[in-house]
């Protein structure tokens, strides 16, 4: 694990848009071999997309070589509606970059057949190999993606029944009616998460520090599928400092001197 403790929602931000444009660079893509993106949604990476936005306006990074796979989708929830997960990403990215079109993967959530769908997104999956990088964020309750509390921890991607927590969490989007949040979601699985190379999570606010405690101290615990990343073997987590209040100093210091003067600092522009 690489826990990177920073101050502040903005230097989270920073820093995971520039190890993700530094990802793209090193990788070097090409039309035959493109870096594959896994993509959340929510409010925490949204900072991060508009970074990545100003990196790229700035010619820092291209997309255009770029696959992405984002994490979820709400079921029955059409396409155009302004709180699909379509929507977002569009209006939130990928209408900002040079992304093409047919390198763009979000599920499927209003398809006769769910599980032929979900089946679908795991076996284009395959056919690049891997996900170089997975992004994502974690609910207040550890969730990764819609993969609720008590979730299997080798799960794909599948349907899932959203809990009550999350519900009231997102109705925020929903002119706070949680009767207009949708109750089921297609979502990659924990195991599918695994699968990738490299997953990073970023966690801002001291709602996280739970999740957060549960992530770096907690035992894995499929109540708290974030844990389930310890098993990663490049599993980075990027928190802000009221994400990190439940954490033992002794903890935050150990992983601040690993960092050593790069911890806070990465982000900025190269």
């Amino acid at each position: 694990m690489r826990f990177i403790p920073l101050q502040t929602e903005q230097q989270v931000s920073r820093w995971a848009a520039q190890h993700i444009v530094n990802r793209i660079n090193d990788f070097k893509p090409t039309t035959e071999r493109p870096f594959v993106l896994g993509l959340p949604t929510g409010g925490t990476p949204l900072k991060t997309y508009q970074e990545l936005i100003r990196l790229h306006q700035a010619g820092k990074v291209s997309f255009k070589h770029v696959v992405t796979f984002n994490m979820d989708e709400y079921v029955g929830l059409p396409v155009e509606h302004p709180e699909s997960y379509h929507s977002f990403m569009y209006n939130n990215f990928f209408n900002h970059i040079d992304i093409l079109p047919e390198n763009i993967n979000i599920l499927n959530g209003n398809t006769d057949d769910h599980n032929a769908e979900c089946r679908r997104y795991e076996e284009k999956i395959k056919s690049y190999g891997k996900i170089h990088l997975f992004m994502g964020g974690v609910g207040v309750d550890g969730h990764i993606a819609f993969n609720e509390p008590a979730s299997s921890l080798s799960s794909r991607t599948r349907i899932k029944t959203l809990t009550q927590d999350t519900l009231i969490a997102n109705s925020r989007f929903f002119d706070n009616d949680v009767n207009k949040v949708p109750k089921y979601a297609l979502t990659i699985g924990v195991g599918t998460l695994l699968d990738a190379e490299e997953v990073m999570i970023l966690a801002t606010g001291h709602q996280k520090a739970l999740a957060v405690q549960a992530a770096v101290e907690g035992s894995v615990n499929h109540l708290w599928t974030v844990s389930a990343l310890q098993m990663h073997r490049h599993f980075l987590l990027v928190c802000d400092e009221p994400a990190q209040q439940e954490l033992k100093v002794k903890t935050v210091k150990y992983f601040t001197e690993l960092e050593g003067a790069v911890a806070g600092t990465d982000y900025q522009d190269k």
